[in-house]
């Protein structure tokens, strides 16, 4: 039913409730029967003398009626009577009995009020207007104006060229992904010049990264840049449960695009609908391929340089199919990565143009903080910041409100409320204090920033949070094995001072592990094993209906050694570790009493402790 269907439906059901509601007005409405009152109450009300007097009316066809009595010291009141006659009966035989002076009237016969003889036909009126929009909304929708015509148009947004204001300045730290969509720009801007020397403008970019690294703010950038109509769509709102649907839906996108030519089509999250055929239980068809099968039909359906360029964003392109992927569709493929340092403070510019900042925040240091935040967390970070500079009543933001969003993003809110054990305090202290010196003494991890015995929302104890000096793009061997000897340091801080030991290093025993085993089975940095790759568990191959029993078995021996292996390289890690801990055990001492008296201390109170 489209708007002014009904709009004009709603329009009738309100007149016609006015109409009524006037009716009963005017019929009725002040009426004021009690249905618990009866004839025997009105005898108990005659026989104290508080009935002044009494007005009967009698209905049409049958002897029943209704009684007005007033009363002297009570509210006036209406009931029913089931026999007229036997009620003037009753009023006379009270009268004499009682020797009352009550006056008593009786009215005509009661016809139908003006409600009882409109209403039938009332009714029928609204009945028949509610069958004519009916049937006017079936018309509108066999002429596609309708709920079932519009189920197979497209869902996707157009945002035209004056609405979108994204460009290129509004997106940081993606130097060279714009470089690689600047050419992209100006063909819509200008084509005819690359129509001239035969050049082919790509059909399809596709934009390749993780989740939060800015692909859809760039596609929009790239279409705010050009001045052109800018569709999206996400690649779940293709597929529906009935057959057909989807391919609709597609059909009708690119008949859109190429109405408004030229102009961008972006589909988000285009792994939903392009992955790889056949890789079902069965290998079957099913609605999903038929959709992908229809999105290739219409890309190599267009001609070139036509002026509708498709961008999709997708972080699993190794699950796609591939027929989307060769040229002539997907021409161009787009790495959309994390930023580095300096793209990171870019970003943070951008994130801060309107929010005060106070004289002690340093837009640099927090990129250092940062490493591995996208776009999308950088953002968060300074509204969750924002949000703590309010609750304060702060009229900017301060160092301290980004300390505590970025505990809040990264680790989880503290829980200052909760009531630690004494024992517990202390060997969380011991704990932390472990990890935080081998992170100061071992050059390739990072300084320490923060130390905390402080619960957080996510179930830890405390933490302690490093400050890396660089991004860094791989992992070395030693840079592993330091990480390693990070892990475990928490755990040998406990052994050397308390008596017993506690569960609460599960987790880093859990990561010392996975990252010991993948330097044996997938980066062949084991001398004894080689470098071959024995991982038995291909990530990779993500598709049950084609990898279903498909798995790498590895001899009893060789696992065996894989085992022996890890062991080794954990040993060695544990036994420099804690050597590094003897000798700077008094140091652990006092960090972990300046944890107990402080809960949190920073950077210079941490190096100062190795300074005494």
């Amino acid at each position: 039913m489209n708007k002014n269907l009904r709009r004009s439906l709603i329009s009738y059901l309100v007149f016609f409730a006015l109409i009524l509601g006037v009716l009963y007005l005017i019929q009725g409405g002040n009426q004021n029967v009690n249905l618990q009152y009866t004839e025997k109450d009105f005898a108990e009300d005659m026989k104290k003398g508080e009935v002044l007097s009494v007005y009967v009316q009698q209905n049409a066809e049958v002897p029943t009626g209704t009684v007005d009595i007033t009363r002297k010291k009570q509210a006036d009141i209406r009931f029913y009577i089931s026999d007229v006659n036997e009620f003037q009966s009753l009023y006379q035989q009270l009268v004499d009995d009682y020797q009352l002076k009550v006056s008593f009237e009786m009215s005509d016969v009661v016809r139908p009020g003006l409600l009882e003889r409109m209403l039938p036909y009332l009714i029928g009126l609204m009945a028949v207007v509610i069958v004519v929009m009916m049937f006017a909304s079936m018309q509108g929708a066999g002429n596609g104006g309708g709920q079932m015509a519009n189920f197979g148009r497209s869902k996707a947004r157009m945002t035209s060229e004056d609405e979108n204001k994204t460009t290129f300045e509004d997106v940081a730290g993606l130097r060279e992904e714009k470089e690689d969509l600047e050419e992209v720009v100006d063909f819509l801007k200008s084509p005819g010049k690359y129509v001239e020397l035969g050049a082919r403008i790509p059909k399809g970019i596709l934009l390749v990264g993780p989740p939060g690294t800015g692909k859809t703010l760039l596609a929009k950038a790239v279409a705010g840049e050009a001045h052109v109509p800018f569709f999206t769509i996400s690649g779940s709102d293709f597929v529906e449960m009935f057959v057909g649907v989807g391919a609709s839906r597609v059909r009708d996108l690119f008949a859109d695009a190429k109405r408004n030519a030229p102009c961008i089509i972006f589909i988000d999250e285009i792994d939903a609908v392009a992955r790889r055929r056949g890789t079902g239980l069965g290998g079957g068809h099913d609605e999903r391929e038929q959709t992908l099968n229809q999105m290739l039909v219409e890309m190599d359906g267009f001609s070139v340089n036509e002026g509708i360029i498709v961008m999709a964003a997708t972080n699993r392109v190794d699950i796609l199919d591939p027929a989307i992927l060769r040229p002539g569709r997907f021409d161009r493929k787009v790495a959309v990565g994390r930023p580095d340092v300096k793209g990171r403070e870019d970003i943070l510019k951008i994130h801060t143009r309107n929010k005060p900042l106070s004289e002690d925040v340093n837009l640099g240091e927090i990129a250092r903080t940062t490493a591995g935040f996208a776009g999308a967390d950088l953002e968060n970070l300074m509204n969750e910041s924002a949000i703590n500079a309010a609750k304060e009543s702060r009229k900017y933001i301060i160092k301290e409100d980004i300390d505590k969003a970025f505990i809040k993003v990264g680790i989880g809110t503290e829980r200052k409320s909760r009531v630690v054990p004494e024992t517990e305090r202390r060997i969380t202290a011991y704990h932390e204090s472990g990890h935080a010196i081998l992170f100061h003494l071992l050059e390739g991890v990072g300084p320490v920033y923060t130390v905390s015995i402080i619960p957080t929302g996510q179930g830890a104890a405390g933490y302690t949070m490093p400050l890396p000096e660089n991004d860094n793009v791989f992992n070395t061997k030693g840079k592993i094995l330091q990480d390693i000897k990070v892990s475990l340091g928490g755990r040998i801080a406990e052994e050397m001072i308390m008596d017993d030991i506690t569960t609460g290093a599960s987790q880093d025993i859990k990561q010392a592990t996975a990252a010991a085993r993948a330097m044996v089975v997938k980066y062949g940095m084991s001398d004894e094993l080689g470098l071959i790759n024995y991982e038995t568990d291909n990530e990779e191959e993500t598709f049950v209906g084609r990898d279903i029993g498909h798995q790498r078995m590895l001899g009893e021996q060789t696992a065996a050694l894989i085992d022996k292996e890890v062991k080794r390289i954990i040993d060695e890690c544990y036994a420099q570790a804690r050597a590094l801990l003897e000798e700077n055990v008094e140091v652990l001492h006092r960090c972990a009493e300046r944890l107990l008296e402080k809960e949190r201390i920073d950077r210079a109170e941490f190096e100062a402790l190795f300074e005494q």
